[in-house]
């Protein structure tokens, strides 16, 4: 599932906008504090970002600066400020389209498609990974094995993603917490067993057996050892 951030002050446009695309299949999320629009960014990894121009501390020039100093993730201005000087400024500050307000929501779609298409089209070749006929799309986080679909949470696809990279391998327990919990606050071990039991029992609800196994005082692992 593609991940859209909306950094738009006026929240009757960033509401219509995030319900229509959220209908559309997209994960929506929309800035509140505009004095941190970066760390939204950060936490959020969105594949692709609606910026006003005109927002509250800082403009959206400047967050569209601060992000391509991390990030070539996609950025489309959004704003009623729509003159041949805002359109270039917007252009060489690292905005990859701008759409002028008013705007209807079918071609904001429209050129939102258009743009992750061309961004993300050359990884789909890696959007699917395969062991033993269960297949892991690391796109939408789901897991397909024969008729059968599962719903990923965000730590069991972070999961997912670290023991289908390293099929035949070791996963240690360090290292999953780490990719989890990467937030230097004190996680019980415990809770890492809870999170691994859980993602377990709803694979085998898809018949799904013995995928996953234990390398006891060690850490998991996919494949053979």
């Amino acid at each position: 599932m593609y991940k859209i951030l909306i950094v738009e002050d006026d929240e009757v446009i960033a509401k219509v906008v995030k319900e229509y695309l959220t209908r559309w299949g997209y994960e929506v999320k929309c800035t509140e504090d505009f004095s941190s629009v970066l760390d939204d960014f950060i936490k959020f990894e969105p594949h692709l970002v609606l910026m006003d121009i005109t927002l509250p501390f800082y403009n959206g020039y400047h967050w569209c600066a601060e992000i391509r100093r991390l990030s070539s993730t996609p950025v489309i201005f959004i704003s009623s400020a729509a003159d041949n000087m805002n359109i270039v400024m917007a252009v060489n500050m690292g905005g990859d389209d701008f759409i002028a307000k008013p705007f209807d929501l079918e071609v904001l779609r429209a050129k939102i498609q258009a743009l992750l298409r061309r961004t993300y089209a050359y990884n789909e070749q890696n959007t699917w990974l395969e062991y033993k006929g269960v297949l892991f799309n690391t796109l939408d986080g789901t897991i397909m094995y024969h008729d059968k679909k599962v719903e990923l949470t965000k730590n069991e696809f972070k999961i997912m993603l670290l023991l289908f990279e390293n099929i035949g391998r070791i996963v240690t327990r360090e290292l999953i917490m780490k990719k989890l919990w990467d937030d230097d606050c004190f996680v019980d071990d415990n809770t890492l067993t809870v999170n691994m039991n859980r993602l377990r029992k709803k694979l085998e609800e898809a018949s799904i057996t013995d995928l996953i196994h234990t390398k006891k005082g060690m850490g998991y692992f996919i494949g053979d050892q």
